[in-house]
């Protein structure tokens, strides 16, 4: 079932997207052309709960459509991040100020399997303690919230969450915590 790649072209090649034209063939020998790629770095995903059973959710502008989301802490796994939980751990930090030493990775899943690369990798962390101030890249504007574990349940079920990967990574800590 595997198609064979001919060859790719790279129409945009930037630090956050990389979308390729590939000409492939099927083991039926039918010529694809184009099948378009988008590539993304991977990506990490948490469902960060305090010591006193609060989730840490942030609040940030998502310019694709123009609107205020409510989220998970998240972010790429980048070049020095050796594993996804040290991304996980690194993310959480930087836009948190918390930390634990207690990261369980609940689940893998893939935005869109057909034309994306990339996965997200899914963790739930516990007993989290705030350490230090956020340390947000220039063009982050986050705001901290914290629910209780119910209330976030209920926003769930509500649809508050528009963030699909998100949906995803609190149904697998739910289904872990359960």
């Amino acid at each position: 079932m595997k198609w064979q790649i001919e060859n790719s072209k790279y129409l945009i090649n930037d630090q956050w997207i990389k979308v390729r034209a590939d000409k492939c063939i099927m083991p039926n020998q039918k010529i694809v052309e184009p099948y378009y790629v988008l590539e993304y770095p991977n990506w990490v995903n948490i469902v960060a709960i305090t010591k006193n059973h609060k989730v840490i959710l942030v609040k940030t502008y998502r310019h694709g459509i123009g609107k205020e989301l409510v989220e998970l802490p998240c972010g790429l796994i980048d070049d020095t991040d050796t594993t996804p939980l040290e991304a996980a751990k690194r993310e959480l930090l930087e836009e948190t100020g918390y930390t634990s030493d207690n990261f369980i990775q609940t689940g893998i899943v893939s935005a869109n399997p057909s034309n994306h690369n990339n996965l997200t990798y899914c963790f739930l962390a516990r007993d989290l303690r705030k350490i230090k101030d956020q340390s947000l890249d220039e063009t982050e504007d986050i705001e901290i919230i914290l629910e209780p574990v119910p209330k976030v349940i209920k926003m769930l079920k509500e649809g508050k969450f528009l963030q699909a990967l998100h949906v995803s990574s609190l149904f697998y800590a739910i289904n872990y915590l359960e």
